[in-house]
């Protein structure tokens, strides 16, 4: 039964003070829901401990555990009679048990802050105000022989002893209201002398003051009457069913308690799926290293382009058409509570909070510094740190439990990217149940790339439990086989370049401004990607320069424009190729500024996706020159848009992206290694005749026949579930 326990009836000058009390309360809490009205996000757990979070039987505590684990947006707060030692060592010894982000303990004497287990010392003061001191009220109460000390247990802020029922008499009541005190007793065992402000339901106040929780934000928990208060607090509430008779016989019926007739933690369970605030278990979860919309002055985000890995999940996905009840697990970059409002994109988010700090050490180091170089074939780039590595192994871990948790049983997970190269194998031991697939986005390296990395083995040992992994290209799966070979049971591979949504980029470029060719004779060179040395922009400027020279014609004719969004703030892998391409676009624009001409056009900065657009039908020839590269996309949506106008063009395409696997019969290949290459590949696109640049676009557009967005995503999450149980 409940350690805790809370005011009875018994006595008329203490139900008198309850009625004064709850009034007091209630007014209180109503005023909070003001100031916080705008907070319609929050939720709130608050829930008595014993008979109530710890009731009910086992399965029960592991369906609610997994739950708050599937909901880290839910504040959970310990509201209990336990003092915090025995709390403390609760959380140590009992795995089923959430963290708790606040204690309620002492019977709500003491108030704590879990993450350092710190006492609020102002909400604390304000609780315990007029209190005599335990041993005070030990020696003043030590008359009534029928009162037995509760020894052992360690008390903060109150007098705890054992009474049966018979001997809670008004005498001894009258004795506590003498010494300034109120008192509690439940579970016909449990009496608690207290400070007169003091309870469960007070300190649930005065911290709900303190944070702007709004009522109808907050969901009280309890099995006892030393919970009475919390109930009074006009907030949702749940008895649950294995309560004392006399919790239900004081708390009026009305719609926001909950009665269940399920026990403990199964009860907690049940309103919080009837208040909405908790989802099932999904039989898709897709985990990716970030949400698909990005979260900033106060609002979500939606990506530019309608293309990439972002937004076809999203459109694929989002409508439950393909994959029924898939959840997206993503990192939220977050200082504060994850009680951000749910991002708009038809796909229940389960977010998982990152801070800033690990963030940096995860993504920033880790990824960017040390897994990045290896992925680019440039392991003479790796760096390594074992402060980054930690992060990343830290990271990853939560990403495994955020995944279990929102996965069914033998439910199927898709990961992305080398961003969760650890995630395999920490859920292989945590669910064997699942089948766990991973798509890389990214080329995957020589096998004698790969063992460059510092955690070379770590990191094979857990590919090495997916039970299916995919690629853009033929020559990335080969190099992951190679790599895996041996293995006890290699992972199932699959080919599956990712196209774009041609229908959208053809219906933009259809709506963009009619402009025909400069009639200066101007030659449009455009290349748009993303900062990044694996992008090869110095080779780029470096090329423009030797074609200058070689090529008198060309000069105050040519324009090369660099669309070059810099990267996310805080990742510093990329700050020498920023400061070498600014110099040698500033060297090269400077030679030639004594013309009037400026051969380079820099734009460091993102575009919306029209605009874009625009840029594409302009230029006569479209560059990618990549060290190495996934796929590249922006090569696609050019051949795209410059077919649904009808235009010429030319697609200068790097052997090293996985497009050229797929378009390199028709595109003019380069070789980004090869400085003179680059130079000769681009002159013969500048030299080609209108009629040949309309031919050649044709071809390219008739090798476009990857599968639309949403019929690639169906094939994979198939393909993984196809793969024969571990």
């Amino acid at each position: 039964m409940a350690r805790e326990a809370h005011k009875d009836n018994t006595g008329v000058r203490q139900a008198r003070k309850d009625v004064r009390t709850a009034h007091a309360t209630a007014h209180a809490m109503a005023h909070a829901t003001a100031r916080s009205a705008a907070r319609t996000d929050v939720k709130v757990l608050v829930t008595d401990l014993d008979g109530t979070l710890l009731g009910g039987d086992e399965d029960g505590r592991v369906q609610l555990r997994r739950a708050l684990d599937r909901h880290p947006e839910i504040t959970v707060v310990f509201a209990t009679g336990r003092g915090l030692p025995s709390v403390q060592d609760l959380l140590v010894r009992d795995p089923l048990v959430p963290s708790p982000r606040w204690i309620v303990a002492d019977v709500g004497s003491s108030v704590v802050d879990a993450v350092d287990m710190s006492h609020i010392d102002v909400l604390e003061a304000q609780l315990r105000a007029g209190w005599p001191g335990h041993d005070r009220v030990r020696a003043a109460l030590s008359r009534f022989p029928h009162l037995v000390h509760q020894d052992g247990v360690a008390q903060a802020g109150r007098c705890s002893f054992y009474l049966s029922p018979q001997h809670l008499t008004e005498h001894l009541t009258a004795a506590v209201e003498d010494l300034g005190c109120s008192w509690t007793y439940s579970a016909d065992r449990y009496f608690d002398v207290l400070p007169p402000q003091a309870g469960k339901g007070p300190a649930v106040q005065q911290l709900a003051r303190k944070l702007q929780w709004p009522s109808c934000g907050i969901l009280v928990a309890g099995d006892s009457l030393n919970d009475l208060s919390m109930f009074r607090l006009g907030t949702h509430g749940v008895i649950v069913g294995n309560a004392e008779p006399a919790l239900y016989a004081q708390v009026p019926v009305e719609a926001r308690v909950f009665r269940p007739a399920r026990h403990g933690a199964a009860a907690i369970l049940s309103a919080l799926e009837r208040l909405g605030w908790v989802r099932r278990p999904a039989p898709v979860v897709i985990g990716y290293h970030r949400p698909p919309l990005h979260w900033s002055q106060g609002q979500w985000h939606r990506p530019s382009s309608p293309n990439g890995i972002l937004p076809t999940l999203t459109s694929a996905l989002g409508n439950g058409t393909h994959a029924p009840g898939a959840v997206w697990a993503a990192a939220l970059v977050h200082d504060g509570p994850a009680d951000l409002p749910e991002p708009p994109t038809g796909l229940p988010m389960a977010l998982l909070p990152v801070t800033p700090r690990q963030w940096a050490g995860y993504f920033h180091g880790a990824c960017k510094e040390t897994l990045w170089p290896a992925l680019m074939s440039q392991p003479h780039l790796i760096r390594h740190t074992a402060s980054q590595w930690s992060d990343y192994l830290e990271i990853n871990e939560a990403f495994a439990h955020h995944i279990s948790a929102h996965a069914d049983h033998r439910g199927t997970v898709w990961l992305h990217d080398y961003n969760l190269w650890l995630v395999p194998g920490i859920l292989r031991t945590k669910r064997p149940d699942l089948r766990v697939g991973l798509f890389h986005h990214t080329p995957f390296p020589h096998p004698d790339t790969f063992r460059r990395l510092p955690a070379a083995e770590q990191l094979r040992s857990s590919l090495a439990q997916l039970d299916w992994a995919g690629f853009h290209t033929a020559a990335s799966a080969r190099n992951f086989r190679h790599l895996l070979a041996g293995s006890a049971r290699p992972p199932h591979t699959g080919v599956h370049p990712l196209g774009i949504d041609r229908h959208t980029v053809a219906a933009v470029a259809r709506s963009r401004p009619q402009r025909g060719p400069a009639d200066d004779g101007t030659l449009l060179v455009l290349s748009v990607e993303r900062l990044d040395y694996a992008k090869a922009p110095v080779q780029k400027v470096r090329a423009i320069a030797t074609l200058l020279d070689q090529c008198p014609e060309l000069r105050g004719r040519l324009l090369f424009r660099l669309i070059c969004p810099p990267p996310e703030p805080g990742i510093r892998a990329y700050d020498a190729t920023r400061a070498e391409l600014e110099g040698a676009i500033d060297a090269l624009n400077t030679r030639w500024c004594g013309e009037g001409w400026s051969p380079v056009e820099y734009l460091p900065r993102s575009l919306s996706f029209p605009d874009v657009v625009d840029h594409y039908l302009a230029a006569d020839v479209f560059w990618v020159t990549s060290l190495a590269d996934g796929m590249n996309l922006t090569a696609q949506e050019y051949v795209v848009a410059k077919a649904a106008t009808g235009r010429a063009g030319v697609l200068v395409l790097s052997h090293q992206t996985g497009a050229a696997e797929h378009l390199g019969a028709a595109a003019l290949l380069t070789d980004p290694y090869s400085p003179q290459d680059l130079v000769s590949t681009l002159r013969r696109a500048l030299t080609m005749t209108p009629a040949q640049r309309r031919a050649h676009l044709a071809r390219l557009a008739a090798l476009l026949t990857a599968p639309a967005p949403a019929d690639w995503a169906r094939t994979i999450i198939a393909a993984i579930r196809k793969v024969p149980s571990r």
